[in-house]
């Protein structure tokens, strides 16, 4: 496809992205039904956030009005803003703690983080229409774009590593939600391909702040950020912005030759569903690839206790068995600086949950946590020694596997040795038949925790209930609006005072 502009060529990475997101139609049940779920649960990961006072701290507008009458909305707030901030807003808090789905393959992310760009505009394009009497938006139009970015990302995930060039894995948030966004505000296939240049163009996020020794907050909004550019992206595309067609290919300048070492990205043969179809759940606060760490520590911690032993000082070593995705992303020794800096820690996830005897919760990480303070559970967290288990590496690869293993042995100081214990496939795997019911629970549990009981929790977990068709023919700003107050929560700031 050309550029009106130069006539030249599109590399064929940009045009085969517009493509699929402009002329493909999701005919498959279980991916409708799989992008109902990944709603909730993203929703529910939002509200979760919100009782986060980091959290909070970013979002609201950075320059206050008490006029709350316009704009898209955040859920789980009285705020009405910018589309663009709430993209930032929505996806930081969708994302901030580590609580939304995962996807694997050679590069690790969260398809979910899309859905931070992509309910706002579609709240705001569907107030537009309302106020200009035109047709409306629907959830089915949401839905559509959810399976769209989740399988942009998907794919590019499954055979591409940015993290070995140092770039981190929210880049491709950037280039799933200029995609689809793109589409949902009506812009042209030329305008689509010119942001897409753009969010290439815009290199990628180094990934330091997401490893040790630098591991911090901003892994928590980096998601927000890219839903903000690309936003941002398609507006500029939408107003005429001439696009660079060989943005990744252009010689010494373009992204391969600059950054991605002179490789080429590798493609699936066509896009389709199967990412939506195939993401993976978090049942519980870790990062995905500790998922079946904690649910083996947790089997481990009752086996010490039916021993009558104590965890923290009757545990000579543990010997973590595992993939090496998570060898690379969560294994931490020496001092943990922060929450962000707890919970990409695989040892520090075993360490509390086999000290507590329960699994772990996201107050846990906290510095305020009595477990983040607890000398013992440091010693332990240095008794932990993780090495990587290449069956399981070829396992979580392999198309018919796609397994997450992680195992587990304790030895005690008396010489005794665990059994070990070994989970393939965690809570919220694909492959769990469980694993709706499961994310219906979190829903209802992580919305409650935020509004309390009452009349407005009923109203939102009530939208897990809703049939599918129902639920695909709603209008946009009527589920927006379920999801949102008509004054702050308690501990909240109001919306004048936000950004303040």
């Amino acid at each position: 496809m050309a550029d009106d502009n130069t006539q030249r060529e599109y590399d064929g990475v940009l045009v085969n992205i517009v493509e699929y997101v402009y002329h493909f139609t999701p005919k498959s049940d279980k991916a409708w039904r799989k992008a109902k779920i990944a709603l909730l649960d993203s929703i529910a990961c939002a509200f979760e956030s919100l009782q986060n006072e980091e959290a909070r701290s970013l979002i609201g507008p950075y320059f206050p009005s008490k006029d709350k009458s316009t704009g898209a909305r955040l859920p789980g707030t009285d705020l009405a803003m910018d589309p663009m901030k709430v993209a930032f807003d929505f996806g930081s808090l969708i994302r901030f703690l580590d609580h939304n789905d995962a996807m694997g393959g050679m590069e690790w992310g969260h398809p979910s983080d899309n859905i931070g760009a992509i309910l706002p505009i579609a709240d705001w394009l569907d107030q537009v229409a309302e106020a200009a009497g035109k047709p409306r938006f629907k959830m089915e139009t949401v839905l559509e774009a959810l399976i769209k970015a989740y399988e942009v990302q998907g794919c590019l995930q499954q055979l591409n590593a940015f993290n070995k060039v140092g770039i981190d894995h929210t880049i491709l948030v950037r280039i799933a939600s200029t995609a689809v966004v793109s589409w949902l505000l009506g812009n042209s296939e030329a305008q689509a391909l010119s942001a897409l240049s753009h969010a290439w163009m815009d290199g990628g996020p180094l990934r330091t702040f997401r490893q040790s020794p630098n591991t911090g907050p901003r892994k928590g909004w980096a998601a927000g950020d890219a839903c903000m550019r690309a936003v941002q992206l398609c507006m500029i595309a939408g107003r005429g912005q001439p696009g660079a067609p060989t943005a990744l290919s252009a010689p010494r300048w373009g992204f391969y030759d600059s950054i991605y070492k002179g490789s080429e990205l590798l493609l699936k043969a066509a896009y389709g569903t199967f990412v939506v179809e195939h993401v993976f759940f978090k049942c519980f606060p870790v990062e995905g690839h500790a998922a079946s760490g904690a649910e083996a520590a947790l089997v481990l911690s009752k086996k010490l206790r039916q021993l009558q032993t104590d965890p923290l000082s009757d545990i000579e070593q543990v010997k973590v068995r595992t993939q090496q995705a998570a060898m690379t992303i969560i294994n931490k020794q020496g001092p943990l600086h922060n929450a962000a800096d707890r919970d990409h820690c695989m040892q520090y996830i075993i360490a509390v949950i086999l000290a507590k005897g329960e699994m772990i919760e996201v107050g846990d990480y906290q510095d305020s946590s009595v477990w983040a303070q607890d000398p013992r559970v440091e010693s332990l967290r240095a008794r932990i020694e993780m090495v990587e288990e290449p069956q399981f590496t070829q396992d979580y690869h392999a198309p018919t596997k796609r397994s997450v293993s992680t195992a587990l042995t304790a030895v005690l100081k008396e010489g005794q040795n665990i059994e070990e214990v070994l989970v393939e496939y965690p809570m919220g795997h694909p492959f769990r038949k469980d694993t709706a019911d499961a994310v219906k629970e979190k829903y209802a549990k992580l919305v409650t925790s935020c509004l309390g009981a009452g009349d407005k929790a009923n109203k939102v977990n009530s939208l897990a209930d809703v049939d599918l068709q129902t639920l695909r023919e709603m209008e946009v700003s009527k589920f927006v609006d379920l999801l949102t107050l008509e004054k702050p929560l308690n501990g909240h700031l109001a919306a004048e005072d936000v950004g303040a």
